[in-house]
C-alpha cells in the first residue's frame, strides 16, 4: 500500500514504539501510585511531558488527555463556563471538535462563525468586527486538516486579546511540523498526527489562562484531568515529540520536494486553498466531471481520502470545501492527498500516475 492520507493519521515512528514496548509490559504499575514501580512511571511521563511541551515552546503548562478533540471541548467549554462573557468567535473552516463544540454552546452562548474567502483564509478585518469586550473565546486553527491552509494565528491571537479575550489555537495538523506561533492561550495537539500513538492529545494553557475542568473523578493532573495516566501513551508521545523537533528542519525539506513532486504531474486538477499560506504536505486538489468516492474505491491500494477522516462516510460535501465557494458537485470531485516523513518521491510519482490514468477512465 502506499499510504498518502497523513492527515488522517501517521505511521507510528520505529523509536516510539521501541520506547513504548516496556510500558505494555513489565512496567505496568499506576503512575499515581507511591511506591516505586509507580513513582518510575510518573517520572517517565514527566520527562514525556516536558517533551511535549517543548515542543509548544512557549512555557506555561500542559496537561494530556486521551485525544485532540478533548482537549478541544475543555478549552472551549471550560474557558466559557469560567467568563461572564457571553461571546465566542471561530471560523467556518474548523474543524468539527470546534464547531460542534461551538454550537452546543450556541444554546446558552452567542457564537459567530466567521466564513473564508475562496482561498480558505479568514478576513482579519472580520475578525476585528466580529470580535467585542462580550467575547470570551476565538478559536481558530493553525493548519487546516482538509485544505492544509495556515490561518494567521497571531494577528487573530493579538486581536482577541485586544478586546480582552482567550484564544484557542489548533494547532494538530501543524504541532511538530512548525514552529508554532507566538499568542495563543491554549493549544490543543494530537500525538498520532506527529508519528507517536493514538489515543493521547494535550492541552497546552498559559498561565492565568487555564479553563475549568472537563472530567472529574481522582484529581489526576494536579485536579485538573481525572483519569488514570497510560505511560505508555506518554512516553509514546514524549518520544515523538522529541524526534519531531530534532527532525524539524529535515522533514519540512522532504515534504516541500514531495509537493514539488507531486504538484508536477497534475496539470489537469485545480488545488484547493491557497498554494501560498499552506502546509506542502497537504494536497487537497479537484478535477471536473471526477467521481471522487469511485477513484478511491478503484485504487484500493493508493490510501487517499475525501477529506476529514472523522467525516469520511457521512456522504456530505465537505464543510470546508463549501466554505471556499465550491459546488457540492466540484467539493465531491475532489481529493486529499496526505504525505511525511515516510513517504518517498518515488511512491508521489507512482500514485499520482495511477491517479491521473484512473480519474482519465471515468
Amino acid at each position: 500500500m502506499i499510504y498518502l492520507d497523513y492527515q488522517a493519521t501517521t505511521p507510528l515512528a520505529p523509536e516510539v514504539e521501541q520506547a513504548m514496548h516496556p510500558w505494555l509490559g513489565e512496567k505496568f504499575a499506576n503512575p499515581h501510585a507511591p511506591y516505586r514501580a509507580g513513582r518510575e512511571a510518573a517520572a517517565a511521563i514527566s520527562v514525556a511531558r516536558d517533551r511535549v511541551a517543548a515542543l509548544v515552546g512557549q512555557g506555561g503548562t500542559l496537561a494530556f488527555t486521551g485525544s485532540a478533540t478533548e482537549a478541544i471541548n475543555w478549552a472551549i467549554k471550560g474557558t466559557l463556563s469560567r467568563s461572564d462573557r457571553p461571546h465566542m468567535v471561530t471560523i467556518a473552516t474548523e474543524h468539527a471538535a470546534v464547531l460542534d463544540t461551538a454550537e452546543w454552546h450556541g444554546r446558552h452562548h452567542d457564537v459567530t462563525i466567521l466564513p473564508v474567502d475562496r482561498n480558505g483564509l479568514v478576513d482579519l478585518d472580520a475578525v476585528r468586527a466580529a470580535v467585542t469586550n462580550d467575547t470570551a473565546l476565538v478559536a481558530a486553527m493553525l493548519v487546516n486538516n482538509e485544505i492544509g491552509v495556515i490561518q494567521p494565528v497571531a494577528e487573530i491571537a493579538a486581536i482577541a486579546h485586544g478586546k480582552g479575550a482567550l484564544m484557542l489555537c489548533d494547532a494538530v495538523q501543524g504541532f511538530g511540523r512548525m514552529r508554532i506561533p507566538e499568542g495563543p492561550d491554549l493549544i490543543a495537539a494530537s500525538a498520532h498526527k506527529i508519528h507517536g500513538p493514538k489515543a493521547i492529545g494535550c492541552l497546552w494553557k498559559r498561565d492565568g489562562c487555564e479553563p475549568e475542568p472537563l472530567i472529574h473523578g481522582g484529581g489526576q493532573e494536579k485536579g485538573i484531568r481525572s483519569g488514570t495516566l497510560s505511560p505508555a501513551l506518554c512516553v509514546g508521545f514524549g518520544i515523538a515529540a522529541k524526534i519531531a523537533a530534532e527532525r524539524m528542519e529535515e522533514d519540512h525539506a522532504h515534504v516541500a520536494a514531495l509537493w514539488e513532486a507531486a504538484t508536477a504531474q497534475i496539470d489537469d486538477w485545480t488545488i484547493n486553498g491557497s498554494t501560498d499560506q499552506r502546509y506542502r504536505g497537504n494536497l487537497n486538489v479537484r478535477r471536473q466531471g471526477l467521481d471522487s468516492a469511485r477513484l478511491i474505491a478503484e485504487l484500493r491500494d493508493i490510501a487517499i481520502s475525501l477529506g476529514s477522516a472523522c467525516a469520511s462516510g457521512s456522504g456530505r460535501p465537505s464543510h470546508v470545501l463549501r466554505a471556499l465557494g465550491l459546488t457540492d458537485k466540484q467539493a465531491k470531485s475532489s481529493i486529499r492527498i496526505g504525505f511525511g516523513r515516510y513517504t518517498t518521491e518515488e511512491e508521489i510519482t507512482d500514485a499520482l500516475t495511477r491517479i491521473n490514468e484512473a480519474a482519465a477512465s471515468q
